[in-house]
């Protein structure tokens, strides 16, 4: 597929690719602030920009703010795209983050285990 458009004097500009995935919140207690941040850090590191989304809002992954505005519990599902020079690693990891890593969460400890 064709990446690029015209501009108005009719010159041929290369567009950047666009790389979506679709991430389910799988932290049980959401994308509180903790693992928001972990996000926004991962985010800040590329040089793409990155835009997240639920059905009602966008958010810029870069902005703790914005992120925490998304509002995402357990089972949110978010829309996560990137355009830039490294969109793709972008897209890659913070899929890894979400999806694998679980921000880091810690597992919950057993009801009626030893203490």
């Amino acid at each position: 597929m064709c990446a690029c458009q015209m501009d108005i004097c009719g010159v041929v500009v290369l567009a950047e690719p666009v790389y979506e995935i679709e991430v389910e919140i799988k932290n049980s207690d959401g994308l509180h602030m903790r693992p928001a941040m972990q996000f926004v850090d991962t985010a800040s590191r590329f040089e793409c920009d990155i835009e997240v989304s639920n059905e009602e809002t966008s958010a810029d992954a870069k902005s703790i703010m914005q992120m925490t505005m998304l509002a995402a519990t357990c089972g949110t599902k978010l829309k996560v795209k990137a355009k830039g020079p490294d969109a793709s690693e972008a897209i890659d990891t913070l899929r890894c983050l979400v999806e694998e890593k679980l921000f880091d969460e810690s597992p919950k400890p057993a009801a009626g285990g030893d203490k």
